[in-house]
């Protein structure tokens, strides 16, 4: 899963809808095609989170066989789609199967985002045996992948056991010699500063100035905020 892919001729809507969602932190990509064979390779590649399909752009995109080619693909059928409708478009639900939510222009870009982030909250459990979310943060145990924004997060192996071990016991305390038999192992040999060394490596891939999840407690350890 690759964040959100936008489909659509870009009008000033269009615009709009991209510009708030990249402001909101998102991963966006977009594709203006409008030959169907693009689009749904472009869909098939980024194996988006969800798609925005834009059935207010012009007649020669076909916003409606988009997405009956997108419900019959194996791999992205299950893709939420969330849609956005012309003033007087509300009749084209009724033909909409799957739709996930649906906006009418001309909208604000904040109920945009508002909306979107529900239907990802949506699609996307909060916690479940292979799947670990906090915020933004995506833990997949099966695919042994971190997404941040629907962004994939490049970690080292012991950074993502690190994050997963306390991920998965969110708010509990652990001094660094925990985390060190824990993730290393009773027979490694290194200092507990290697501890320390992967927390700010681990912190500067996940962390920025709205997303903090690791906190330290003075000559105590780390714990992952609740």
């Amino acid at each position: 899963m690759s964040g959100i892919l936008v489909l659509g001729i870009e009008d000033e809507g269009l615009k709009r809808a991209k510009k708030a969602l990249k402001d909101a932190d998102y991963s966006v990509f977009s594709s203006e095609e409008t030959d169907l064979k693009p689009v749904y390779e472009e869909a098939l590649q980024r194996r988006p989170d969800i798609m925005v399909l834009d059935f207010t752009s012009p007649k020669n995109f076909d916003a409606h066989a988009v997405l009956r080619a997108f419900k019959k693909d194996r791999f992205l059928k299950e893709t939420p789609v969330f849609v956005i409708l012309p003033e007087d478009g509300m009749q084209l639900l009724d033909n909409l199967p799957g739709i996930g939510d649906f906006i009418i222009t001309p909208f604000n870009g904040a109920e945009l985002v508002a909306r979107i982030k529900a239907l990802i909250k949506k699609v996307i459990p909060t916690d479940s045996k292979d799947l670990i979310k906090v915020d933004d943060l995506v833990i997949d145990v099966n695919r042994y992948e971190v997404l941040l924004n629907g962004s994939k997060v490049e970690l080292t192996f012991k950074e993502y056991e690190l994050l997963k071990f306390l991920a998965s016991n969110k708010g509990r305390v652990y001094s660094r010699d925990q985390l060190l038999d824990k993730i290393w192992g009773y027979d490694y040999y290194g200092g507990t500063r290697t501890v320390d060394v992967h927390i700010r490596r681990l912190r500067s891939k996940i962390e920025d100035r709205k997303h903090t999840f690791i906190e330290t407690l003075r000559n105590i350890g780390y714990k992952f905020i609740a």
